[in-house]
């Protein structure tokens, strides 16, 4: 079993910045595929990024503004995010796993213009 928590939401002003943490027990984090995904009440869960092994992808709507990265030694896989705009306001989630079998409880981001 893997348990994500992430934390590291806020509110922020439009065209600040945030650096949202989800750190994994329960398995070695550098053997899974790990993402980030967002979602908005009444609206889908949305891809934000992944990252497998050393190579990232990213959604559209935040490339070049947001940047994935991970730390193995601390089982930690993080989201820079930079130019925040008030349409970014979602909870974020992190995920887990080749299908994404595993999720956190998600920390809310909240972006004011």
């Amino acid at each position: 079993q893997v348990q994500l928590v992430e934390s590291g939401g806020g509110s922020v002003q439009a065209g600040g910045s945030l650096r949202l943490s989800c750190t994994a027990s329960g398995r070695i984090l550098s053997r899974y595929a790990m993402g980030w995904f967002r979602q908005v009440p009444g609206k889908e869960r949305e891809f934000v990024a992944a990252i497998r092994k050393s190579a990232s992808d990213y959604a559209d709507s935040v490339k070049g503004r947001f940047t994935i990265s991970r730390d193995n030694a601390k089982n930690t896989v993080y989201l820079q995010m930079n130019s925040l705009k008030p349409e970014d306001t979602a909870v974020y989630l992190c995920a887990a796993g080749t299908t994404w079998d595993y999720w956190g409880q998600g920390t809310q981001v909240i972006v004011s213009s």
